[in-house]
């Protein structure tokens, strides 16, 4: 595998945890930091080509001993862990200015939720004011209803026993009507039965009445025609 090689997969491997980190980022924020990231890329590989063209023409590894070649070896290979070093810096920053941007955005985002929470939270209490009012209401309306319960309840055995009261003499009444009615009633009876027999009697006396009228009249005139008799008598004696 090449340097060029093992950088493109490291910068694939940069970009692969940048996504692991900031999961929150937006596709658009995604596409930036990618082509961000390309750009950077493509001046890296340019260092990197004109590192290894200045690279061969000072450690070239023609007409050289081992010990030249192992240390020309070590290197490159101290260089391109350096590269790789400078490559993962350049990545992590630039994740670090995108992991700042996002933390911004959510303290931004967790600022307007406070100051929702707060908004809500006064809401709550003027709900649970409004709540506590109504309940004080409702306990007053309680209370008041109770103690109309009870003096409707006494006024209700105060008018019953006064109602009880007055049918009891209502009753007493109504048997005592009803007894002066019976006693009316056999009283008129016995004055009709004493009516009748005065009538009767009356009609005896009215019959008497015209018999000594009649006997009366019948006398009378007896002693009108004796006393006209003795003076015809009395005045013929006179004469003579």
């Amino acid at each position: 595998m090449t340097k060029e090689t093992k950088q493109k997969n490291w910068f694939k491997g940069v970009l692969s945890g940048q996504n692991e980190l900031a999961p929150v980022e937006t596709e658009v924020n995604e596409r930036e930091a990618l082509h961000l990231f390309g750009n950077e890329f493509t001046k890296m590989e340019e260092t990197i080509a004109e590192e290894n063209v200045a690279k061969s023409e000072v450690l070239s590894k023609q007409n050289q001993d081992k010990l030249s070649l192992d240390v020309i070896t070590a290197m490159e290979n101290l260089l391109s862990d350096r590269q790789l070093v400078l490559y993962r810096n350049a990545g992590l920053k630039e994740q670090v200015q995108s992991n700042n941007e996002t933390i911004s955005r959510i303290k931004h985002d967790l600022v307007k939720k406070e100051q929702l929470v707060q908004d809500k939270n006064k809401e709550i209490r003027m709900l649970e004011t409004n709540l506590t009012n109504k309940q004080m209401s409702y306990d007053q309306l309680l209370e008041d209803y109770k103690e109309y319960q009870t003096t409707s309840s006494n006024d209700f055995e105060k008018i019953s026993s006064q109602l009880e009261i007055e049918v009891n003499k209502y009753e007493m009444l109504n048997e005592e009507s009803a007894a002066t009615q019976h006693q009316s009633m056999l009283h008129s009876r016995e004055l009709e039965e004493k009516i009748r027999n005065l009538e009767i009697e009356n009609h005896k006396y009215a019959e008497q009445c015209k018999k000594i009228i009649a006997e009366k009249e019948e006398l009378i005139q007896t002693i009108n025609d004796f006393t006209e008799r003795m003076s015809f008598s009395f005045s013929s004696k006179t004469n003579s």
